[in-house]
């Protein structure tokens, strides 16, 4: 888990939208924040920073300002809501666990009942004459 932050350099919601498009088609992008007040970007995920970084200077001006590891949430310091929360997370998970995946379906092609026609049956059929 890599955590980027990049300068862009944005004008309007346009641009916003453009490097979201972007930055959205990376593979393993887990989440993406523009502050546009101080024109920063903010990608969170397993995604290469380096073509991340090469992908948006081809349309904005980018700047890397630090490329690190993604932190994990603080845990609490009560240890009997830590144990209750895990006992609730674990009858979720269970719960959630059962994945059930999609069959591949085949859909064959459509048939066209087409009419055959001769080229002596179209009068419009011949292109020399």
């Amino acid at each position: 888990m890599h955590k980027a932050v990049l300068k862009l350099d944005l004008s309007d919601n346009k641009d916003k939208k453009k490097a979201m498009k972007i930055v959205s088609g990376f593979a393993g992008v887990d989440s993406i924040d523009i502050n546009m007040k101080d024109k920063k970007l903010t990608v969170t995920g397993g995604m290469d920073p380096v073509e991340l970084v090469g992908k948006l200077r081809k349309t904005f001006n980018t700047e890397i300002i630090s490329v690190g590891p993604a932190k994990e949430a603080q845990k609490k310091d009560d240890g009997k809501k830590d144990d209750q929360d895990k006992k609730k997370d674990g009858d979720k998970s269970n719960k959630d666990s059962k994945v059930y995946p999609f069959p591949y379906v085949y859909y064959p092609p459509p048939y066209y009942y087409g009419r055959n026609t001769s080229v002596e049956e179209d009068p419009n059929g011949c292109v020399i004459c």
